[in-house]
């Protein structure tokens, strides 16, 4: 009774895969005549996997970079969105067999077709790709030999979109992704397909606990390969070709999946791994301290000479003022800096490190006045106007008497914006600057875990702020202490 009973549970179940729609076609996309349903070959291919199984299929929204700690966690059966087989991967989970095989191809512009063929030829240049991926493992050892500059980012639309505009002189991606990019871009761009930097597959993940199920889905997926119905799925897309069919022969023959050009993989032991990455946190670390002090000090500026111009200013200047303040304050900083990095790109070319700094530096700026105009208005009116009597001028009573008094009152919350900041520095990542969290998400993704590189991302974070509060702390007590 009790197998039965179980069988019928699991029939009425349905199968959780989860997916990143935010990836596009052809893995996932949102239909455009139904928002509300997912289309792509991933899609297809999970649906077999459904129907296999005698389920039906039920999709979870899930950021890309989350597929596998979310599918070990429980949060689905199911993980596949363009999921990379690596060695890590399958250390820590339950992997099933390939089931399409990727070229990762170089695309530049098309006036670099003949000098830019290879990473060799890159030397000293910038080139992109999403973060985490074997493209960006490539490119780091590429950083090594040649002395490439790896550019991160978290999407696959603005490595392509900034490699047309000049910001980079390469892309190193999927074959598939390059194709859709060229595409939608129309013109500009040139893609070496008949050049793989690597070879890789994409594979779908399960709890490291679920073996059973992962058996069971890969004998679903060896059968669609057998009846042609993958074949017919991938034709559908547009991403079946030759290489695909030899693909599959080698899959059904047992023969394991092997190219002539291989992925060097990273290596498996998780202690290496950590080793390996410990000096690019560090390096990280550093960026991350100099975006944040350059931008508070950018912030404190600014902040400083628009919390005067609110008090001092006339009308207009103050009007001016304030709609600026509510207008930062108003909108997401992400938003802030995606306009000033991709918006104004047509008229000036902001490099990112310097977009982030200008970015940060003038939305905490903003905060930064409303606390310097509080601090300066907290001070008692008395005082200004014995001043003003003993016939000190608006700059001598400002510098004399209103601002020293309105700096310790402000010192507190100038404070925790400083550790504010420090964190949202993390926001960067989206316009390419590999700061701290970012470099943790790539570690993670490669370790698999995101326990070892969470503390250790946690424990640099910790070692940044405490000893800058207790550094406030400390300059609070002394001056409390001499103004009594």
């Amino acid at each position: 009774m009790f197998p039965l009973a179980l069988t019928l549970v699991l029939l009425v179940t349905p199968l959780r895969w989860g997916g990143d729609a935010e990836g596009g076609a052809p893995f996932v996309e949102a239909d455009p005549n139904d928002p509300s349903l997912v289309r792509g070959f991933d899609v297809e291919v999970a649906e077999q996997i459904a129907k296999g199984l005698g389920r039906k299929p039920q999709f979870v929204q899930v950021a890309f970079t989350s597929i596998d700690q979310s599918v070990d966690r429980g949060d689905f059966d199911i993980g596949m969105s363009g999921v990379e087989d690596t060695p890590p991967r399958r250390a820590a989970l339950a992997a099933t067999i390939p089931y399409f095989e990727f070229h990762e191809v170089l695309t530049v512009r098309e006036g670099d077709r003949d000098r830019f063929q290879s990473l060799e030829d890159l030397h000293g240049r910038r080139v992109g790709t999403l973060g985490g991926t074997i493209a960006y493992d490539k490119l780091l050892e590429a950083q090594q030999t040649y002395g490439i500059t790896a550019i991160s980012y978290d999407d696959d639309v603005h490595p392509y979109e900034d490699l047309l505009q000049g910001r980079l002189d390469a892309v190193l991606l999927d074959h598939i992704i390059a194709a859709r990019s060229m595409k939608r871009i129309g013109h500009g761009l040139a893609t070496h397909y008949d050049k793989p930097v690597a070879i890789g597959y994409y594979i779908a993940v399960l709890a490291k606990g679920n073996t059973a199920l992962r058996d069971r889905v890969n004998e679903i997926l060896k059968a669609r390969m057998r009846d042609g119905t993958l074949e017919r799925i991938y034709r559908k897309w547009d991403i079946w070709d030759d290489s695909e069919a030899k693909f599959f022969a080698r899959v059904l023959s047992a023969e394991k999946p092997t190219a002539t050009n291989p992925v060097q993989s990273v290596p498996t032991n998780r202690g290496t791994l950590v080793l390996r990455y410990i000096p690019a946190l560090l390096r990280a670390t550093l960026i991350t301290i100099v975006l944040s002090c350059v931008a508070m000090a950018l912030a404190i500026g600014a902040g400083v000479m628009i919390a005067t111009g609110r008090v001092y200013g006339n009308a207009l200047v103050r009007t001016l003022l304030t709609a600026y303040v509510e207008i930062v304050r108003g909108t997401p900083v992400l938003l802030q800096l995606f306009v000033l990095y991709y918006g104004l790109s047509s008229v000036i070319r902001l490099p990112a490190f310097l977009a982030a700094l200008i970015g940060l530096g003038l939305n905490y700026a903003a905060y930064e006045s409303e606390i310097y105009r509080g601090a300066m208005e907290a001070v008692p009116r008395g005082q200004l106007e014995a001043a003003r009597t003993l016939g000190f001028t608006e700059v001598q009573v400002f510098r004399l008497v209103r601002g020293p008094q309105a700096f310790r009152l402000a010192l507190a919350p100038m404070t925790n914006d400083f550790v504010a900041l420090l964190k949202d520095s993390s926001l960067v990542s989206v316009i390419t600057v590999v700061e701290l969290t970012k470099q943790t998400q790539i570690f993670a993704s490669n370790v698999g875990s995101w326990v070892i590189p969470g503390i250790l991302c946690a424990a640099l974070y910790l070692a940044l702020s405490l000893p800058l509060a207790r550094l406030a702390r400390v300059l609070e007590s002394r001056w409390k202490a001499a103004s009594e």
